[in-house]
Order: C-alpha cells, then structure tokens, then sequence
C-alpha cells in the first residue's frame, strides 16, 4: 500500500504526495532540473549534495537503473521528487527500480508531486529550504536548522588515485567530480591522478603534472576561502581549466565576487554565446552561483562564455597565462556534447605550454 508523504516548503506551501525510497524525513535546499533525458546521472551527480531535487519531465524511472551511467558511486542529494515515478521499467539493462535504488541508497523521495506548482513556486520565490515528511505539520520542522555544510569535504576523495596514459599527465582536483569528466580526459591519452579537494600545491608540485583541472562539486565556493590561495598557486603554476564550482573558485581566488541566482541554471539546455566567435552552444549545466560580471579584473581575465537568457558569466580566460574556465560541463552526462572540444582545447593548451606542436581545435 503507497504510503501519503508531504513536502513541506519554507514559504509555507504544502504538497501533497507518495512516498518513495528510504523512509527518513530530511531538510534540504529545494531546486529543480529541465533535463528531458539521464535521470541516473543527474541523481548521482555530487553537486547536489545537501539539495532536495525535483524533476520537471513528468516521467522517471521507464528504463530503470542500470549500471553504468552513474557519475559518482552512490547518490549524493538529500531527497528527490518526481510527478509519476515508473513502477515498471522496460530496458534490457535494467537491474531495479528507481524506488528500489533510493531505498537501498538511504535516499527519500516524493512521487505524485505536483512538479509543475513546485517550480513556480522556486521561480518565483527562489531556492529555499524545504522537507520531506510523514506529516503536513510545518510545526514539526526545525526550519531554523541550518542547511548541510562543507559538502565537498563530504563528496571529495580521501586519497590520490591515478589512472594510467600515454599523454598528458592531469591532476583532477576532486570537488566533487562526475565520472564523464575523468573518462573524457583518458579517452584522450591523458593520465589522470585524482587529488583530494584540499591537495597543496606542494603536493601537486611532486606530482609533476601537466595540467590541472578544477572540477564540479556541491555548495556555495566562498566555504572554501581557506584554499584560495593554494589555488592561485597552482593555477598559477600549470595550465588549468576549470568547471562549474572549478571555476567559480578560481574566480575567487584571483580577487572576483561570486552570488547566488534566484533559481540558478539545472538541466541540458542552457544556450551560452562565445564571445570570441559570436557562436552559441547548448549545454548542460547545475549551479546556483555565478561570477558577478562586474568583479572580474579585465586586466587579468577576460569573459569568454555568457548566458544568452540572463547575460551571466559562463566562461573566463586569462589574459597571459594558460588558464581557462567554463560554468557549464563540457562533458554533458545528460545533455548535449556540443562544447565538449574544450577538453581537446585544454590538451592543447597544455601542448603548447610544453612547446609541442598543436592542432587548431575546431567545433
């Protein structure tokens, strides 16, 4: 028998639905996703960790869960929501349900949700707290708790672990990074040593790396201040890309301001213009901060990428050392692969550091 749920939102709206996955009632900042296709790797992306995410396509779970389309090892997000939830999925590599993973993940969820009233209602009012609950008691919600902190501590690595190759030698600094991005770079030649989110540059110095790169990861980047300037270090040092949270923090680091969108940029169809070209591209993207425009020191870095809906900075370059950075993901597990040639700008990038012949890269 289905058992009655509720989400329970701090503007004070309720939501009535069904409950899915594990039995826990928990707090989060509630958010929303567009994309119309890979809900197993928007569920295990790390960057929504601490987050209470809700599904605008009506129907997940009809190909089930399969194993291998997970970005991160286990599901990271604080509690899920879902219109209709399939009970009864179709796909020869399907191993369970949706309800089955969350269960068996510790993850709760909502199915039957009105998805549609819950992102107007975060449209309009922004991300804000929210609960999933056994009861429509707003009473029994601390809704003075504060949100989960130093999240990428949570989903971070412990210990280096390196992948072998004949190219390039990357140190992937792990905020919080998807398996799409460390299997983009080794389908390059590239060896990849993942690092620990905290790694010094005196550490990375042993490793003798090539290239850097600063990946995604969850929460506000201003937690991270501490590290601000072992980064600059490092970025300073080796040509880098960053990511999303990646470049977020090395705007940061080099004196820029970041703030927090209303609603911020979740799913696979996020247009972006390219300055440089007057091109725009379609990509994927999960954020809430941004770089403020205004912050940026023109003297060391210029825009490169902006949002088309909302002129947001989408992308910086430096404007002397071999550094550049993207808010959205190249990668695009879900979305669309169209900027995915910025890994291949980055290998070359790190090619002619090192004085070696290179290819212009072409879209």
């Amino acid at each position: 028998m289905m058992k009655k749920g509720y989400l329970l939102l701090e503007s004070g709206q309720l939501f009535p639905g069904v409950r899915v996955g594990a039995s826990s009632s928990v707090i989060g900042e509630l958010v929303f996703n567009t994309s119309m296709t890979g809900y197993q790797e928007i569920m295990t992306d790390p960057s929504y960790a601490g987050q209470i995410m809700t599904f605008c396509y009506p129907l997940i779970g009809n190909y089930g869960v399969n194993l291998h389309d997970n970005e991160n090892a286990k599901i990271q997000m604080q509690g899920v929501l879902f219109s209709n939830l399939c009970e009864l999925p179709s796909h020869y590599q399907s191993i369970k349900t949706v309800d089955e993973w969350l269960k068996q993940s510790g993850v709760p969820g909502l199915a039957t949700i009105d998805t549609r009233a819950v992102v107007k209602a975060v449209r309009e009012r922004g991300t804000m707290k929210a609960a999933i609950s056994d009861s429509p008691d707003f009473s029994l919600i601390d809704w003075k708790q504060p949100l989960p902190q130093d999240m990428v501590a949570k989903v971070s690595t412990s210990k280096m672990t390196v992948y072998e190759g004949e190219g390039p030698h990357i140190a992937l600094f792990d905020y919080g990074y998807k398996k799409s991005m460390l299997k983009a770079l080794l389908a390059e030649g590239c060896k990849v040593t993942v690092v620990p989110f905290d790694t010094s540059s005196a550490a990375i110095a042993e490793l003798h790396p090539d290239g850097v790169m600063l990946s995604n990861g969850p929460g506000d980047p201003i937690q991270l201040q501490p590290l601000f300037g072992e980064i600059k270090k490092i970025t300073s040092s080796y040509p880098t890309l960053g990511i999303c949270l990646g470049h977020q923090l090395i705007a940061l680091a080099y004196g820029a301001k970041t703030g927090k969108l209303l609603f911020g940029h979740r799913g696979a169809n996020h247009p972006v213009k390219e300055l440089k070209t007057g091109k725009v591209w379609m990509t994927s993207q999960n954020h809430s901060y941004v770089v403020e425009k205004e912050s940026v020191n023109s003297q060391n870095f210029s825009i490169s990428y902006l949002n088309v809906n909302d002129g947001s900075v989408e992308g910086l370059s430096h404007n002397t050392l071999p550094i550049e950075t993207v808010q959205f993901h190249p990668e695009a597990h879900p979305g669309p692969d169209d900027t995915h040639p910025i890994f291949l700008k980055f290998i070359d990038m790190i090619k002619q550091n090192k004085g070696e012949v290179t290819h212009a890269v072409t879209y």
